[in-house]
């Protein structure tokens, strides 16, 4: 064989090899059997966890990490050392906070305050594969766990554990006894096993940032106190053993004899389990069309129960609207549990500190893009919080018959951190922010305002198409940025990976302006500016005096495409715009004393951070 030929055929295989992995990534799995005894008095839990776990990767694993979050809720752990030193920060918005500090004013230094027996712990107390105890290594909130036999390619091993825990006083999302008097929020309360992906380990210690978990299947079984009423996020397999509501399908209904019950839930393909419990909880349902069964769970409250019902009603006109732009809830239920310190969501339930209906919106909305997604939000945050609130304001303005534009709060709150000086790449790692304020305004706003600003890039309608594509490629499957780029690209039939670049790799800004306005052969010669270092593509409104108006739409060079036409404005499509050049001319057929107005954007979708240049009328 020619070497030369050789070498390039080789090369070829290695590209298609390649190529047809990451069409199908793989990724691990896993399955957890849990046993957990509950003790009210004392706030502590004693558990047994056994694990199948599938190692799907084609890398030998010689020790394996687990997460151990209560372990942060103690004085001069990293959480609490972190919010402290975040609070030094005098921030630029004093109506963000009560002292104008860049704390989460939910953490705060509280953590530093507490008690022995209001701390949070967990403790593993033993590790046992193939009946044999491994060797443990505590790192705060990450365990360590050194194999002696190393965990082949694509083979399967049982991992036993047994756990111990004290619930901590409520702090950040889980906890006991919360500002509204719920017992337990129990939300990473659990030795969970650590992502292992293409990127190797995902050991990120809890600072109170976001998550990443392992696609599996879960059976756990709740023993507690029998006057608390149990929800979670799953499946209940013995509602007749545990009434307070839970439907039995025709069960005979069993009286405890005990002092405790056994609760026995189930969640498949979901990758973390969260639960709550109250003796004063109470339970409604409401029953979709072609949806879920939706429970609303919380501390009944006379005067607060119509919030509760109102709460429960929206979701019934909610769920089409969600359904119809990001794709159908594959689970059988979604549950509302009162809970927590706000609103935070884990796979089919979320905890809502009040029955606040935008936030019961908005976690639910986290069921397509982290619960079907299960991206890492740790280093992709806005993928997670941005799009969500993308989609909680879609929705919430289609369920008010809103008019106008839906991301106007998103878009403030991008350009105030633009602005402040406080800016870094929305591809920072969650937990490595400089201030709190930089990583919730990137996550959310920017996040928010990258998809919105997509639907301008390409046109709304082909970014409706672009939803419904990516939940159907990817879900279930940890998409990163490229994935979801290389969804929009195919769709779009354009090439986008530079607006990834520019919009989530820097903090480069988008500035147009309108320029000068020439005279040639009687007809209008119109300039427009690149004022900031980000390019885009530019739609300009002209309008003119006897009422007409015409849109002409220029692609940047980088896409390689262009926009379908929007609307119901004459189109005029224009040739494209090369990056490097920081100035635009374009002609119209109408002479200048027929124009009264040139506007960039009037869909006020491209996030342009000083509008006041967009916009020039011209005198009668």
């Amino acid at each position: 064989m020619n070497t030369k030929f050789g070498a390039v055929l080789l090369f070829s295989l290695v590209m298609v090899s390649s190529a047809m992995a990451q069409a199908e990534r793989w990724q691990q799995r896993i399955r957890y059997t849990m046993n957990v005894d509950m003790d009210v008095t004392t706030n502590r839990l004693k558990g047994t966890s056994k694990i199948e776990y599938s190692n799907q990767s084609p890398d030998t694993l010689t020790r394996i990490f687990f997460h151990t979050y209560w372990n942060a809720f103690q004085p001069g752990s990293s959480m609490d050392v972190r919010s402290q030193e975040l609070g030094k920060t005098k921030l630029f918005e004093p109506s963000r906070n009560s002292d104008g500090l860049d704390w989460d004013d939910r953490v705060k230094d509280r953590i530093s305050k507490l008690k022995p027996e209001e701390i949070g712990f967990q403790q593993v107390k033993k590790v046992v594969i193939n009946g044999v105890a491994q060797q443990m290594k505590d790192h705060e909130t990450i365990l360590e766990v050194v194999l002696t036999k190393p965990i082949l390619p694509r083979s399967k091993v049982i991992i036993e554990l047994q756990f111990e825990a004290q619930v901590p006083f409520q702090i950040r999302r889980s906890g006991r006894d919360n500002k509204e008097g719920i017992r337990y929020s129990m939300s990473q309360w659990y030795p969970k096993m650590v992502e292992y992906d293409y990127q190797g380990w995902n050991a990120n210690p809890y600072i109170a940032r976001e998550f990443y978990g392992v696609w599996g299947d879960y059976e756990v079984n709740i023993t507690i106190d029998k006057n608390y009423l149990v929800a979670a996020g799953g499946d209940l397999l013995n509602p007749a053993e545990t009434g307070f509501g839970y439907p039995t399908n025709g069960e005979v209904a069993k009286t405890s004899t005990g002092d405790k019950i056994t609760w026995k839930w189930q969640a498949n393909n979901v990758h973390d389990f969260m639960w709550a419990a109250d003796p004063t909880f109470t339970l409604i349902t409401r029953n979709l069309t072609n949806g879920p069964l939706v429970r609303v769970v919380y501390k009944k409250v006379d005067s607060l129960e119509a919030n509760w019902q109102r709460l429960a009603d929206s979701m019934v006109s909610a769920y089409p609207i969600m359904a119809k732009t990001f794709g159908a809830y594959p689970y059988k239920t979604y549950t509302f549990i009162q809970g927590g310190d706000g609103g935070m969501e884990y796979p089919m339930a979320t905890l809502l500190k009040s029955a606040s209906i935008g936030t019961a919106i908005h976690e639910w909305m986290h069921s397509w893009f982290q619960m079907m997604m299960g991206t890492n939000e740790s280093l992709y945050p806005w993928m997670d919080e941005g799009f969500t609130d993308y989609g909680t304001n879609r929705v919430m303005s289609e369920m008010r018959r809103a008019t106008g534009f839906f991301f106007t709060n998103s878009y403030r709150s991008y350009f105030n951190l633009a602005k402040s000086g406080l800016e870094e790449p929305a591809s920072t790692h969650s937990d490595h922010y400089n201030t709190n304020y930089a990583y919730s305004s990137a996550a959310y706003g920017k996040g928010a305002v990258f998809m919105a600003q997509l639907g301008y890039i390409v046109s709304d309608s082909l970014l409706n198409k672009i939803l419904l594509e990516y939940y159907n490629t990817w879900r279930f499957k940890h998409p990163n940025p490229n994935d979801f780029i290389r969804v929009a690209e195919k769709v779009s039939d354009m090439e986008l990976d530079w607006y990834k670049e520019y919009f989530i790799n820097s903090t480069k800004t988008i500035d147009y302006s309108v320029g000068d306005i020439n005279v040639k052969d009687d007809k209008a010669q119109i300039t427009i500016k690149r004022v900031g270092k980000m390019p885009m593509p530019v739609d300009v409104l002209i309008t003119f005096k006897d009422g007409t108006k015409e849109m002409h739409s220029i692609p940047l060079n980088l896409m390689y495409g262009n926009k379908p036409a929007e609307g119901n404005i004459p189109w005029k499509q224009e040739r494209e715009w090369r990056w490097t050049h920081p100035e635009y001319t374009f002609e119209t057929t109408h002479s200048v004393k027929e124009i009264k107005s040139i506007e960039i954007d009037p869909s006020n979708r491209l996030a342009d951070i000083n509008r006041s240049n967009n916009r020039l009328t011209i005198p009668d």
